[in-house]
């Protein structure tokens, strides 16, 4: 599994349109994605940050969805944010979210 990590400074008058946005517009794109297992948006209490961690069966699936989609995505989430997201990506080890369970491959 691999996995994907978006964090955004957000602009703090927009914060709470964030999750409708999310809901109705980013996960339909992601969930036609294939390879795309999962997804957790995470901001912090002071609503200045947010982290959004995808979850990929493979890497080429991530890689595609990267090339092919996340375009796309940073376009609908422009207004949200100020600056440029910070991408990390990084091989999922173990995992019990949302029940999407693995064991190292070590």
């Amino acid at each position: 599994m691999f996995a994907r990590e978006v964090v955004l400074q957000l602009k703090p008058n927009l914060v709470k349109e964030l999750p409708v946005t999310f809901e109705k517009e980013i996960l339909p794109l992601l969930r036609r994605q294939k390879g795309f297992v999962d997804e957790l948006l995470l901001v912090t209490p002071e609503k200045r940050e947010a982290e959004a961690i995808s979850l990929w069966e493979t890497k080429e699936y991530a890689e595609t969805y990267n090339r092919e989609l996340y375009p796309q995505i940073e376009k609908i989430m422009a207004r949200f944010i100020d600056g440029v997201p910070v991408v990390k990506r990084f091989e999922a080890e173990y995992s019990t979210f949302h029940k999407v369970a693995f064991a190292a491959t070590h």
